[in-house]
């Protein structure tokens, strides 16, 4: 599975950058995450719970950013088993673009693969179930981000 997106988010690219590096804003914008564990300035544990199609998975795994270059951009290289329902790993490269002082531009490339029981439901469902996942997480983000309402 691949995934090559954009998405504009009101605020100032500090602020965006910094929400990217913070578990608890994670946690809070990741959908379906129970737990996620700053482990080392560049490691993360996490635990996510995902329902695709007739499987649900608990899944744990380890993720670890690479290539940082602050605040414009890392990668993202992880793995994670759900037992029975399989296993994912992949990695992402980040990029923030700033396209005016308080919005900016967050770039990904996505690789993934699935094994197991996810695997046998099918590219669609899971390719959508990710572009649906990935759409949540950055609404989330976005909220977590923009101004207070005054």
């Amino acid at each position: 599975m691949q995934m090559t997106e954009s998405q504009r988010i009101p605020a100032p690219k500090a602020k965006v950058w910094a929400a990217l590096n913070d578990p608890e804003i994670l946690r809070r914008c990741i959908p379906g995450c129970q737990e996620l564990e700053m482990t080392s300035p560049t490691e993360m544990t996490a635990t996510v719970v995902i329902k695709l199609g007739p499987v649900k998975a608990r899944f744990g795994g380890k993720v670890t950013l690479t290539d940082i270059d602050e605040p414009n951009s890392y990668r993202i290289v992880g793995e994670g088993s759900g037992g029975v329902a399989g296993f994912a790993k992949g990695g992402a490269d980040v990029r923030l673009e700033e396209e005016a002082p308080d919005v900016t531009i967050l770039h990904y490339e996505a690789k993934a693969q699935i094994g197991g029981k996810l695997a046998q439901l099918g590219s669609r469902l899971i390719d959508s179930t990710a572009r649906k996942l990935a759409a949540s997480f950055f609404e989330n983000l976005a909220g977590a981000v923009a101004p207070a309402a005054t």
